[in-house]
């Protein structure tokens, strides 16, 4: 406000000249201008004051200006003054770092020229390291001394120069390994049972090739570390024998022995037992060997037993003139002595048809015994097709990149012609058997018929009849 009375002033000192100008000429105006020119001094006055008030703000503000420039300047001469103590410093840092580069590279060079004799050194130890390392996993010695394989495999996945400890340690687990290797011991130590439960146990260990406990067989996992008892036994006369050589004192006996490390017995132990394999074949395979073998078999055993008692009595009948009626001999001779007064003819019908009337009963069974023998293999044949009906239906069905789901039906098919010819050989043999004793009875009566009509007609020749 003050400030806006004071350009109201002014105004009016500015336009204070042209107001005297235009008011000269008039005497009526004499006493007004005595009150312009007061006005006009205090104008002046104030005018003056505000000019001694802004010149002093003007100084305060260029002494203001000056010291801030002043510190702006300290402060430039501080800034350039650090950048040049840095600038030092990182001249001496780069070289410092060029002499530690150049005195590395030195080393290197050093390293590199002392070491090249041990890097092929380094090579050799990784390689025979890395090589020990898959032995040790599937060792069984590994059963015996655990915790090898941490060692073994640090040292053949170490980036290092190996110590003097390890070479040593090194040579120290290949020697036990070769030195355990060539013998058998027995050590306590855990297994894991057919049930899936751990228990100690002493374990005969032969060689790295077979373990055993109790006569039962082990089988070293190498991804476990620990010895399992095998779910299912070979047979019982391998087991046995392991027994034995488990309880053994003289130092030698007989042990089984599988020289592929568990492959064979493993191989061996997957192979099917009998039951298994009669399952395999199937219904066809279940009638051949429950129906068709045992009935064929009794009907041979009791042919075999009659034949045999009849073929005693007629030797017996054969030594001696007095008929017996236990054997077929005996009977046909009590035909020939009740019609001795016949004339030869009818003698000879009469004892054609005595010989015939035994016959059935040593031929009887026979036949059965042919048909089963001839029935066997047509079984068998009837499994193979329906076996290989099943195969082709399974290669239709999931095509053959399962060799496993084609086996059920090439075993049913193998199988039943296995069991129809292991059933038809020996009742052909049985039956080629009987026939023989068949015939050989029916011809010794036939023999003793003809023979005792050629005794009645030679004595009746004699006699002149």
């Amino acid at each position: 406000m003050k400030r806006r009375i004071s350009f109201s002033l002014l105004a009016v000192v500015l336009s204070a000249p042209l107001l005297c100008t235009a008011q000269t000429p008039t005497p009526a105006a004499a006493p007004a201008s005595g009150g312009s020119i007061q006005l006009m001094d205090e104008l002046l006055r104030e005018v003056q004051d505000l000019r001694a008030v802004e010149a002093e703000r003007n100084r305060a503000r260029e002494d203001e200006f000056r010291r801030a420039r002043d510190r702006q300047r300290a402060l430039l001469e501080e800034a350039r003054a650090r950048l040049a103590a840095t600038e030092k410093r990182g001249d001496e840092l780069r070289a410092q770092l060029d002499a530690n580069e150049k005195t590395l590279i030195d080393l290197e060079t050093t390293l590199k020229s002392r070491t090249a004799s041990m890097g092929e050194m380094f090579g050799a130890v990784r390689q025979v390291a890395g090589d020990a390392r898959g032995v040790f996993t599937s060792s069984l010695v590994s059963a015996q001394v655990p915790g090898r394989d941490e060692f073994i495999g640090r040292l053949a996945e170490s980036k290092r120069l190996p110590n003097t400890e390890d070479l040593e340690k090194l040579w120290f687990e290949l020697q036990r390994e070769m030195t355990l290797a060539g013998r058998v011991v027995t050590f306590p130590t855990t297994i894991v049972g057919k049930d899936g439960t751990e228990r100690p146990a002493d374990v005969t260990r032969i060689g790295v090739f077979t373990a055993t406990s109790g006569g039962n067989f082990l089988r070293f996992l190498p991804e476990s570390g620990r010895l399992y008892e095998l779910s299912r036994q070979p047979a019982q006369r391998f087991v046995s024998l392991a027994a034995e050589f488990e309880s053994t004192r003289s130092g030698i006996a007989p042990v089984p022995f599988d020289p592929s490390r568990g492959a064979l017995l493993s191989a061996l132990i997957q192979a099917p037992g009998f039951q298994e394999r009669i399952a395999q074949g199937g219904l066809v395979g279940y009638i051949i060997i429950f129906a068709i073998l045992p009935i064929g078999l009794l009907i041979c055993l009791e042919r075999l037993v009659y034949l045999s008692i009849v073929g005693s009595r007629v030797k017996k009948q054969l030594r001696t003139e007095v008929p017996n009626s236990n054997n077929a001999l005996g009977r046909v001779m009590e035909v020939f002595l009740a019609n001795q007064g016949d004339d030869t003819e009818t003698l000879e019908l009469k004892l054609d048809e005595a010989v015939m009337r035994e016959t059935p009963r040593l031929e009887r069974g026979l036949s059965t015994i042919k048909v089963f023998a001839a029935v066997a293999p047509l079984l068998g044949l009837l499994g193979t097709v329906t076996g290989m009906i099943n195969t082709f239906q399974r290669i239709t069905l999931f095509g053959t990149g399962d060799p496993k789901l084609m086996a059920g039906g090439i075993s049913e098919a193998l199988v039943t012609t296995m069991l129809g010819l292991v059933t038809a050989i020996p009742l052909v043999l049985l039956h080629s058997l009987l026939t023989s004793k068949s015939n050989t009875l029916i011809a010794v009566l036939d023999e003793q018929s003809v023979g005792f009509v050629a005794q009645i007609a030679e004595k009746r020749s004699r006699d002149g009849q």
